[in-house]
């Protein structure tokens, strides 16, 4: 046994032996995206960017307010109308994922549940996973 690094063929054939695999375990797949933005006076103030994965989960990838409107409900109604446009493209959960500096707190209060969490003590940064079950 030896080590090889990889060529661009290699990795595209191990993707696709993954990805068959997994598709003897896994329901078919529902497609989407939840692609959201707040303008206030013609300027982009908030959005956010998710997408439809395996098990009709929504990962959200992106979620920003400018400073000036935050604690002003921009996230609020954000996070609301993502939530309902989830429940329209069938969506069952939602994950995402946060820095200890960015919405902890602000995910916990809407609802969301904390899946597990680290912390890096070395680079100075905790990370947090949270769900939704949306009914």
């Amino acid at each position: 046994m030896k080590f090889i690094q990889l060529t661009e063929e290699q990795v595209e054939d191990i993707e696709e032996r993954l990805e068959s695999f997994d598709q003897m375990h896994m329901p078919p797949a529902i497609e989407g995206r939840v692609q959201l933005g707040i303008e206030e006076d013609g300027r982009l103030v908030a959005g956010l960017d998710a997408c439809i994965t395996t098990f009709r989960i929504l990962y959200v990838s992106t979620v920003f307010v400018e400073e000036d409107c935050r604690r002003k409900g921009y996230g609020r109604l954000l996070m609301n109308a993502m939530e309902a446009r989830a429940r329209e493209l069938g969506v069952n959960t939602i994950r995402l994922d946060t820095f200890d500096f960015q919405g902890k707190d602000f995910y916990e209060a809407m609802g969301y549940t904390l899946a597990g969490s680290y912390r890096n003590d070395e680079d100075g940064y905790a990370e947090y996973f949270f769900v939704k079950r949306l009914h």
